[in-house]
């Protein structure tokens, strides 16, 4: 359950960085594009850190695709939960 709520609060927290313009300390916008290119970075490196072959064959996938997409999504889902269940 903490595993989930983490993932709401950052899921939360970027889609309103991105609709309202927030700036890093270094002074980068936060954009759909810049999110892209961090959550890339992020499991790549996650994926050096797993044993062989835990990435590719767990549901890493399916968690990105839910995670972006309701993350750039123009309107605001309620719980992350929700589209998770349906691929459950």
């Amino acid at each position: 359950m903490e595993d989930a709520a983490t993932a709401e609060i950052s899921r939360a927290q970027i889609w309103q960085w991105i609709r309202h313009k927030a700036t890093l300390d270094d002074g980068r916008e936060v954009t759909p594009e810049l999110f892209r290119q961090v959550l890339d970075e992020e499991m790549a490196a996650l994926r050096q850190t797993l044993p062989a072959g835990a990435y590719d064959n767990g549901r890493f996938a399916e968690a990105i695709r839910i995670f972006a997409d309701m993350s750039l999504a123009d309107s605001f889902e309620e719980f992350l939960t929700l589209p998770a269940y349906r691929v459950l």
